[in-house]
């Protein structure tokens, strides 16, 4: 009984300082001193809850490890190649984006890191790819303008000056960010006839992950505007995988072809 009530109360301790407008989990929220506090309530002890709380734990720390090494292999195809044609440099940005509001506003309503710590890392690998695209497109001087710009954004998102309010009306502009980024990398992929430097196991990786992102935000964040957002992302990079899968059969039966009439 001591487990299953270490379990719930570490369930409870998880989904604190969300908006009201914005949980899914309980009713409204008190501020105090500054930080939003949902009202204490007592699920009823049970197993599967115990189970559920565990899982996503386990989940949200893998995400977070695995998230070390998701964008390294798109990182490594574009200095292999030293080009970034097919990648849609906006697409990238906007990404970076959603990335950056979704960890600056998780760690200032002081959500678990479990359940979005993998967003530092991604945002960093994202950084790093969209830096590497400007510069291999001739745009060395503006990625470097760039990268002090979001150096001097981030801080200011993180240093506590910034509403919470603010960053939740970025958090839920993810929503659209998320869908319109991968809709732009999914038509240039289709202009292209191809997915070009896109790294197959890279968008594997978030596919997967924005996944279980899905059950571990409901368990730990309960935060709608989150759990919204990784529902899009998971049906977004869903399109861009169809269409990894797609264009690979089609350079394969192309070679084919080609070694046949040879």
């Amino acid at each position: 009984m001591n487990k299953v009530n270490d379990c719930v109360n570490l369930g409870n301790n998880s989904k604190r300082n969300v908006p009201g407008h914005v949980s899914l989990t309980g009713g409204s929220c008190r501020a105090q001193g500054g930080a939003y506090q949902a009202p204490p309530h007592t699920p009823a002890a049970h197993p599967l809850g115990c189970f559920k709380t565990t899982l996503s734990k386990i989940l949200g720390l893998g995400i977070v490890g695995g998230s070390f090494l998701v964008k390294v292999p798109q990182i490594v195809k574009i200095l292999k190649n030293k080009s970034g044609e097919g990648i849609n440099i906006l697409s990238i940005l906007l990404d970076l984006f959603a990335i950056t509001a979704m960890s600056s506003y998780s760690f200032c309503s002081r959500f678990p890191f479990s359940a979005w710590g993998d967003g530092v890392f991604l945002g960093l690998q994202t950084l790093i790819i969209a830096i590497l695209v400007m510069h291999y497109n001739g745009d060395t001087a503006k990625a470097i303008a760039f990268l002090s710009a979001y150096i001097a954004v981030i801080s200011t998102a993180n240093s506590g000056l910034t509403p919470i309010n603010v960053l939740w009306a970025c958090q839920a502009m993810n929503i659209p960010i998320v869908l319109i980024s991968k809709f732009m990398q999914a038509y240039t992929n289709y202009s292209n006839g191809s997915t070009g430097q896109l790294s197959a196991v890279t968008c594997l990786m978030l596919f997967f992950g924005s996944l279980a992102r899905i059950f571990t935000s409901i368990q730990e964040t309960g935060d709608t505007a989150m759990i919204l957002m990784y529902v899009c992302s998971t049906l977004a990079n869903a399109v861009i995988v169809t269409q990894l899968l797609y264009y690979w059969n089609i350079d394969v039966k192309s070679k084919e072809k080609i070694k046949k009439k040879s």
